[in-house]
């Protein structure tokens, strides 16, 4: 199957504006994604051409922000969405200037010389995951400010992504078991990092320190790599993506919901997807047939399990498969009509 836009690539137009990729379902016109960078003379980011970076945090009143200033300055890159009923930001295929490819990156990094030693430890962590996982280093690739050739070594972070379902759990059950093993300098967020995580998650989020702390305990997709921070980025392959109209979602307004994971697979990925059951309303429309809990916040993924009891606020929606006929409901967390109020708690 051809290669399409995936979660976590990234385009460039032709005004020189780079937007990160968002899931792996877009329209066949455009690809939903966010602004990141933009040129600017003030930049800190880049060497011959500098760019300012749009977005710092990842929460949905700073995405917000980045909205209003496509909607003042560049609104075609903005349209309404019939699929999800909201208005979104994306980017034109026939604008797009450069598509920046994650695996490609990576392979090319790893055939030329180092170039500094945030290189290296890239190179050396990509190679220890697929020994530890069993995974071929052609499923991983490099996002954020390596794939664009922005990185700065002595603060940037090492951002890895990993394609498909059966390939994103080995890596996970590599890295718990790296974590346990002091013979491997993969270590989780701990002490001091481990701390300032869960302060900045209560100040992004609508969660407090404990939730933050419960939210770390099951964390395997950040740690700590001969002292340089990493993540770990699941993507779904094509194979693996919904196309884009198959399910139309309307929205049916804001609640908060009390429920059991009933299948957790899908919760790597954007957006991660829950299956819920004995499913309590607390606030919102009662009359709902909740199947599902997505989540558009990646501090969200795959921090629960089958069994696992949750609270979740955020949007409900009507959900039309049009493959199966079938209507129900969802409640989508990451929404701009929740304004950051939008979590999932894991309860037990």
């Amino acid at each position: 199957m051809k290669r399409g836009f995936r979660d976590k690539d990234y385009v460039e137009t032709e005004e020189r504006l780079i937007f990160c990729v968002v899931g792996s379902t877009h329209p066949p016109d455009r690809i939903i994604s966010y602004l990141k960078y933009m040129p600017s003379r003030e930049g800190e980011w880049g060497s011959t051409l500098k760019f300012c970076r749009v977005i710092y945090r990842y929460t949905m009143p700073d995405l917000m922000d980045t909205l209003r200033l496509l909607s003042s300055k560049y609104p075609n890159y903005l349209f309404y969405s019939h699929v999800y009923h909201i208005k979104m930001s994306g980017v034109p295929v026939r604008s797009i200037r450069k598509h920046y490819v994650p695996e490609t990156c990576l392979s090319k990094l790893m055939e030329d010389p180092p170039k500094d030693r945030l290189i290296e430890k890239l190179i050396e962590l990509v190679d220890r995951l697929s020994q530890l996982s069993g995974v071929s280093t052609k499923d991983f690739g490099v996002t954020g400010s390596i794939l664009l050739g922005l990185w700065r070594p002595e603060i940037s972070d090492i951002d890895i992504t990993v394609y498909g379902y059966e390939n994103c759990r080995k890596i996970k059950e590599g890295i718990l078991q790296a974590f346990n093993d002091e013979d491997v300098p993969i270590e989780r967020l701990s002490g001091r990092e481990g701390y300032e995580w869960c302060e900045r998650r209560v100040r992004e989020c609508p969660i407090s320190f404990k939730d933050a702390e419960k939210m770390l305990e099951s964390m395997w997709r950040i740690g700590i790599f001969k002292g340089t921070r990493f993540s770990i980025n699941p993507v779904r392959v094509e194979s693996e993506a919904e196309k884009y109209g198959d399910r139309v979602y309307y929205p049916r307004g804001y609640g908060k919901i009390r429920a059991v994971i009933s299948d957790e697979r899908e919760s790597f990925f954007t957006p991660a997807k829950y299956l819920v059951e004995k499913v309590k309303v607390l606030e919102g429309p009662k009359d709902v047939d909740l199947r599902e809990v997505a989540s558009y916040e990646g501090v969200y993924a795959d921090i629960a399990r089958e069994g696992d009891v949750i609270e979740a606020r955020g949007k409900i929606e009507v959900v039309e498969d049009k493959l199966t006929g079938e209507t129900y409901h969802r409640l989508l967390v990451g929404t701009l009509e929740g304004g950051g109020r939008d979590y999932i708690k894991r309860l037990t």
